[in-house]
């Protein structure tokens, strides 16, 4: 994965000497996000996706929110619940954030969610959507800028059962967002589940697996293995010869794992809300530009994270600046008055998405990069399963 330069690491950085607008806005203080993101080991690849895509909608947006100048504090949560909260306290207690964005796992946003919530500060998560907070744990204080957790697998599942697969062999990490994984995945399909397989997060040798996959011979594998997990499972999935039973996933190829994988990823599908040939002008722009910045293709992971930038923007400058009045900025939040990479967007009565999801296939740009490939819309407009059980007060 291409390091950040100097020049991207400023774009990150505070904006205060920049012209204003107003001169009532100008004099008051930047917004301060703090932005988590996993930045340190085999899993930095998402995070380096997210801080960057980030990055980008800064530029795109003169580094201000409704005309007032932003400063990013970037947090590596290091993949560690425990450090994540200590880091997060330190910003909230120290740095005096404004908002927290980011979040690439689930068990990350587990853990920080408390901590923020209870500050009255709002947690716009631009990745993790755990079937958790978009029920019964929901709160006023926490939007969900990407999906829940389900339906993305769902989206993979009503494609399994669309091709006419009848026994699917399932695999993926055991944590909250694997759960999710297979309770998604069989919402949609109808057929037989031959096995059902939790592995470490921590896995990198799939060889126990991969031989169970190949005694049971089933009609597909699902999978939903992120980051490092993905780009080992994908290669040693090759290597064993079982590329003629169809992979199909979720975060498992996509263009962060997709540098690593290349070749051996090829033809495989998975269900997404967004792909990089999604045909809108803003998402045009955004992969084009990204591409030039930072020399790599962009994930779901910096679209959403680049969307993320723009609602808050949105929102910011609903409330004319005026972030200390929190029922006016959580409405301005929910109305998502900007143009979503993704085109159609809105939030449900949870304060997650309402979206279309697609079928994906990895194939290779006229560059000779990598890239997901929209084949066909799987859902419109779905709204997630667990929005019916979220009892949102009317005011925070």
């Amino acid at each position: 994965m291409t390091q950040p330069t100097t020049s991207r690491r400023a774009l990150l950085g505070a904006a205060a000497a920049l012209p204003l607008a107003a001169p009532a806005i100008a004099q008051a203080a930047p917004i301060r996000v703090g932005l988590v993101v996993v930045l340190t080991g085999p899993q930095a690849s998402l995070g380096t996706q997210m801080r960057d895509g980030w990055a980008l909608g800064m530029r795109h947006l003169n580094n201000q929110f409704g005309g007032r100048a932003v400063e990013t504090i970037v947090i590596d949560d290091e993949l560690r619940p425990d450090v994540a909260v200590t880091k997060v306290r330190a910003a909230l207690e120290r740095d005096r954030v404004d908002v927290v964005a980011g979040v690439v796992f689930s068990n990350i946003l587990a853990a920080i969610m408390r901590p923020v919530t209870e500050a009255n500060t709002f947690l716009i998560s631009a990745n993790a959507g755990p079937s958790t907070f978009a029920g019964r744990g929901c709160s006023p204080f926490f939007f969900c800028a990407s999906y829940n957790n389900d339906q993305v697998h769902a989206a993979t599942g009503q494609a399994a059962q669309d091709a006419g697969h009848r026994r699917v062999f399932l695999l993926t990490p055991n944590y909250q967002a694997g759960r999710d994984a297979f309770a998604g995945f069989k919402s949609r399909f109808r057929g037989e589940v031959v096995d059902e397989v939790f592995v470490p997060l921590t896995q990198l040798d799939f060889s126990a697996e991969l031989a169970r996959i190949a005694s049971l011979r089933p009609d597909a594998v699902f999978t939903f293995m992120p980051g490092g997990l993905g780009v080992n499972l994908v290669r040693q999935y090759r290597q064993a010869g079982l590329a003629n039973i169809p992979f199909l996933s979720s975060f498992t190829v996509d263009e962060s794992t997709l540098p690593a994988q290349g070749e051996a990823a090829l033809g495989f599908q998975s269900g997404t809300n967004w792909t990089p040939d999604l045909p809108n002008e803003p998402n045009r722009r955004f992969v084009e530009d990204f591409v030039r910045e930072f020399s790599y293709v962009p994930a779901s992971y910096a679209a959403h994270a680049y969307d993320t930038a723009r609602l808050l923007d949105s929102a910011v400058r609903r409330v004319a600046g005026n972030l200390g009045d929190k029922n006016a900025m959580r409405a301005a939040l929910a109305a998502a008055e900007f143009q979503s990479l993704r085109g159609a967007f809105r939030f449900g009565a949870n304060q997650f998405p309402v979206q279309d999801f697609y079928l994906a296939r990895v194939g290779r740009r006229p560059d000779g990069r990598f890239q997901t490939e929209m084949q066909r819309r799987v859902m419109e407009a779905n709204v997630d399963p667990w929005a019916g059980e979220c009892r949102m007060p009317a005011r925070i």
